[in-house]
């Protein structure tokens, strides 16, 4: 029987990824091994996934491989598995407007509309707003990244189910749902009493929402998250190995 091998992915080039070293912080603050890593799994991301910019944007090779380097960092431990089921990586010059629609418990429909800076289809591509993308590169440690946000749900998709799990072996899934459950009706019912919280507020939207925000706070400020969310920052440290961002 004949094998087929498809062939690696070409690195990324050296020149490239000294620019990503000198002027993307979260890459920056890699060690070497971490580093290569994350150029491994950047140069099979952009070689699986179409990079379409929109509009009037044009974005250069170390704009893409930028892109690429920050949608694969949830994947430095979890390993380029974590890039399926998805192909292309859309990219809006700024944050862009959807249309949404909400029937309620009386039968009403609602409709309004949304500004986002990104967005994952749960079977389709990943959105970013390029704005957003490079308020985060400006802002590193200000708990946002919205390029890890939206990939954290192609992450939590993997499954089949978007609920705020990742696909995990069977001990720690159950052990991460109970967790992180606590975790997100605690903060939710904080929010929706009205009260002051150190983690955006968006988070208790849904388990979803939570899991991808803490992730954002993983990366960009994990000392917050370490004193908010003792428990969850563990196990995100388990699921990403040490935050860039970690002092200790």
């Amino acid at each position: 029987m004949r094998r087929l091998f498809r062939r690696p992915p070409p690195d990324v080039a050296p020149d490239i990824w000294q620019s990503l070293r000198a002027g993307v912080p979260w890459v920056a603050a890699l060690d070497e091994a971490r580093s290569a890593r994350l150029r491994a799994l950047a140069a099979r991301f952009l070689r699986d996934k179409e990079i379409t910019p929109l509009g009037e944007l044009a974005l250069g090779d170390v704009e893409r491989t930028t892109l690429a380097a920050l949608c694969c960092l949830p994947l430095l431990e979890f390993g380029a598995e974590g890039l399926h089921g998805w192909s292309q990586l859309l990219v809006y010059p700024d944050a862009f407007r959807v249309d949404r629609s909400h029937v309620d418990a009386a039968g009403v429909m609602h409709e309004w509309e949304d500004d986002l800076a990104g967005e994952a289809w749960e079977r389709g591509p990943l959105v970013l707003s390029w704005a957003d993308v490079a308020a985060d590169l400006e802002s590193p440690r200000d708990g946002c990244c919205v390029a890890v946000h939206e990939m954290v749900h192609k992450l939590d998709a993997l499954d089949g189910v978007l609920d705020g799990t990742p696909p995990l072996p069977r001990a720690w899934q159950r052990e991460w749902a109970r967790d992180f459950q606590r975790a997100y009706d605690a903060f939710a019912a904080r929010v929706d009493r009205g009260l002051h919280t150190a983690l955006d507020p968006y988070a208790a939207e849904a388990p979803e929402e939570f899991f991808a925000v803490c992730s954002e706070y993983h990366f960009s400020d994990p000392a917050l998250l370490e004193r908010e969310q003792p428990v969850v920052a563990a196990h995100l440290r388990r699921l990403y190995g040490r935050s860039p961002f970690a002092t200790a």
